[in-house]
């Protein structure tokens, strides 16, 4: 099938009038050829892919670092769920399901190693350099630092992309911008869209908002899955919580001799089908009661189209904190951060203070640096973008190993 935006495709399933249309995208910073036989957004997914921030995900922490196990989820295999979650609820509700999924694919690019430590530990060390926030260095990835096409840098992504990227979670600035965001935008973020006006005071498309709610379903599901293999909680501490609770409870009634792990799974597969039809529902209601007539009629509606019910958000609510408590704030999670945020110390201050020790293909930027802020960016792009084996290594061979 031949994709012609002048002549859509009478296979393709008819979008809802509030999605996002290839044939009226907002085109691409640098103007370029239209694929023919692909859409625009389907055109962004495919360079998400195969870009090197991309492919780096494989060996970058979710919950646990990455040399801790092989059956942890990476970054990488969270991406793919929370992409999989997000066709699915797009593809129900009539949305442009490769928006939904490009979007998805490209939420994590900017985390750093280690995770949500290894962020903590940027943010902190970046304040004096404008801040730093993975987001907005998705953002930075994806307009700047993949440098591997003939015409420009980064990846010239569609408009309504690097939208999803910088607001999916709903507006930066104004008066809907979550409190979190008082202050100035961090300086990635900034950049972008100085050089092209994201519109960051009103909500992204209903693809955008899509991923980021299937980014929610991905890791409540996939962390307890996780939780329970590592050994933090057990399957009796599930049951004492709502809604995996009751998923235990129907699997027991529904095969009472089932063996541990296929209990499990079966459980956890029923909160995972709740949540996703959970938002289905509330989108469809909500969409209903509006009737928007455009994507920009989502993105001035003052609040999100897609979302949990009430109910549903508060029971989730209450396993998020058991996670917080038993997982994410485990002793043995704690030591761990502990470790790797000393690395994060120990590494960034060491490159700022002697740049000629990045690779010598990062020694261009090193050199076109005006100021320590500009060269403090530098070197934040260079430790943002390791691996967690990378930054483990790396460190080693810096600063020698802890014992000696």
């Amino acid at each position: 099938n031949i994709w012609n935006p002048t002549e859509p495709n009478k296979d393709c399933p008819m979008l809802a009038p509030f999605a996002c249309q290839p044939d009226a995208s907002r085109g691409r910073l640098w103007p370029e050829r239209l694929s023919s036989f692909r859409s625009p957004y389907q055109r962004d997914r495919d360079r998400i892919i195969h870009s090197s921030a991309f492919r780096r995900l494989k060996h970058k922490t979710q919950v646990f670092v990455e040399h801790e196990g092989d059956y942890y989820r990476t970054r990488l295999t969270h991406t793919i769920e929370v992409a999989q979650v997000a066709r699915t609820i797009a593809g129900v509700l009539g949305l442009n399901t490769d928006l939904a999924e490009a979007v998805a694919l490209a939420h994590d690019l900017g985390h750093t190693p280690f995770g949500h430590t290894g962020e903590d530990a940027m943010e902190r060390l970046m304040a004096p350099y404008g801040g730093f926030d993975h987001n907005a260095q998705a953002l930075r990835i994806v307009t700047k630092l993949e440098r591997h096409y003939a015409d420009f840098d980064g990846l010239n992504l569609t408009w309504e992309t690097l939208e999803g990227i910088a607001k999916h979670n709903g507006p930066v600035t104004g008066p809907n911008a979550d409190k979190k965001h008082d202050g100035p935008l961090p300086y990635a973020l900034a950049e972008v869209n100085a050089q092209w006006d994201l519109e960051l005071d009103t909500h992204a498309s209903a693809e955008a908002q899509v991923a980021a709610i299937a980014d929610d379903v991905a890791y409540s599901h996939h962390d307890l899955h996780d939780g329970l293999r590592s050994g933090l909680f057990t399957e009796a501490d599930l049951m004492e919580l709502p809604v995996t609770g009751p998923a235990f409870e129907e699997v027991d009634r529904l095969y009472p001799d089932l063996d541990n792990m296929r209990r499990r799974h079966e459980a956890l597969r029923r909160v995972f089908g709740r949540m996703v039809e959970d938002v289905i529902a509330v989108a469809q209601n909500r969409l209903t009661s509006a009737q928007p007539k455009s994507v920009d009629d989502i993105r001035h509606m003052g609040t999100t189209i897609i979302r949990f019910s009430k109910p549903l958000y508060q029971d989730l609510k209450a396993v998020r904190s058991f996670l917080f408590h038993r997982m994410y704030r485990a002793p043995s999670v704690m030591a761990v951060r502990a470790e790797v945020t000393r690395m994060i110390d120990d590494l960034f201050p060491l490159f700022l203070r002697q740049p000629d020790l990045l690779p010598p293909e990062w020694q261009a930027d090193v050199a076109a640096a005006t100021d320590e802020t500009h060269l403090a960016r530098t070197v934040a792009d260079y430790v943002a973008g390791m691996t967690d084996r990378f930054a483990i290594q790396e460190h080693q061979r810096l600063f020698g190993n802890p014992s000696n």
